[in-house]
C-alpha cells in the first residue's frame, strides 16, 4: 500500500483528484500532496498537502521522492506543460516510482469549424497573416516572443488574454486582458464582436472551462489556429479524467480495505 501519491497539479482535474482523496470520504490511505510551478500569482489551491516552487530538474525531482517516500506520482499538469511531464518521467524511471497522467481529451473540430492546425506558437504565429489582421490570442502569458517576431507583426493586432500579465517581449500592437475561466459562449461572443477580432490562437487545452471561445468563433464564422498539443513522454501510462485516475490508483493498492466500496 503506498505511502505518499504526489500529484503535480495546476489544472481542474488535478485539484478534483486532490478532492476526491482528501475530501471527507476521501478513499486514500496515502498522504496525498499537490505541487504546483508558482507560475501563476493566485493559484487555486487544492485540498490536501501542498507544495509550491520548481524540484530543479529531474535530479531534484527524484532527490524529492525518495526523500518524501512518494510510491505513486500523477502527472495531472497542463497538456503543455512537456518539461515537467519529461522530469517526472525521468524521475519515476530513476526512482522507481509509479508514474501515469491524467490528461483531459483534447478538442474536436465540428463540420462547421474553421480550424487551422500548427506544431508550436511559432508555426502559428507564421499562420496569421494570410487569416486575419485583429488576433485574440489565448495562448498564455509565455512564449509571446513569436507573435512579436511573426511575419509582418507591425500589421497584426493582438488581443491577448491571461491569468497574470504577460512576459515581454511582446507584439507592438498589444492589448491585455487579465481574465481567468471558465466563460461562457455570450461573453465570448461579445468579447469577440466588441474587439473585432477576426482570427482566434489558442493551444488544445481541452476539457469545457476554456471551450466557449471555440463555439463563439464557430457562430461567428472565424478561423482559429490550434497549437497541436505535444504527446507525453515514452512509455508513460495515460488516462483522461478523474474516475479513471481513481480507477487505476485503486487497481494499484491506494485504497483501505474498508473504502473499497469507493473505488469507481
Amino acid at each position: 500500500m503506498p505511502g505518499h501519491i504526489l500529484i503535480l497539479g495546476g489544472t481542474t482535474e488535478a485539484r478534483q483528484l486532490a478532492a476526491e482523496l482528501t475530501g471527507p470520504g476521501g478513499a486514500a490511505t496515502a498522504r496525498v500532496t499537490t505541487s504546483l510551478a508558482g507560475r501563476v500569482a493566485r493559484p487555486r489551491m487544492p485540498a490536501g498537502d501542498v507544495r509550491i516552487g520548481g524540484f530543479g530538474g529531474p535530479r531534484g525531482l527524484a532527490d524529492w521522492l525518495r526523500t518524501h517516500a512518494v510510491d505513486t506520482v500523477v502527472d495531472a499538469t497542463h497538456p503543455f506543460a512537456g518539461i515537467i511531464s519529461t522530469n517526472a518521467a525521468e524521475a519515476a524511471k530513476a526512482t522507481g516510482t509509479a508514474l501515469f497522467a491524467l490528461r483531459r481529451p483534447g478538442w474536436t473540430a465540428g463540420p462547421d469549424d474553421h480550424w487551422h492546425q500548427a506544431d508550436d506558437l511559432a508555426h502559428a504565429a507564421a499562420r496569421l497573416l494570410a487569416l486575419g489582421r485583429r488576433i485574440f490570442l489565448t495562448t498564455g502569458r509565455l512564449g509571446l516572443a513569436a507573435f512579436a517576431t511573426a511575419p509582418g507583426a507591425d500589421r497584426l493586432h493582438f488581443l491577448v488574454r491571461s491569468v497574470d500579465p504577460p512576459e515581454p517581449p511582446l507584439p507592438r500592437h498589444t492589448a491585455v486582458l487579465l481574465d481567468r475561466g471558465p466563460y461562457t459562449v455570450e461573453g465570448e461572443t461579445a468579447l469577440l464582436r466588441d474587439h473585432g477580432i477576426d482570427v482566434l490562437v489558442t493551444k488544445d487545452s481541452g476539457g469545457p472551462a476554456t471551450a466557449a471561445k471555440l463555439t463563439a468563433a464557430r457562430n461567428l464564422g472565424l478561423p482559429v489556429v490550434v497549437v497541436r498539443r505535444p504527446p507525453p513522454p515514452d512509455g508513460v501510462r495515460v488516462v483522461h479524467d478523474v474516475a479513471a485516475a481513481l480507477r487505476l490508483l485503486c487497481q494499484e493498492g491506494g485504497f483501505s480495505r474498508d473504502a473499497a466500496d469507493r473505488c469507481p
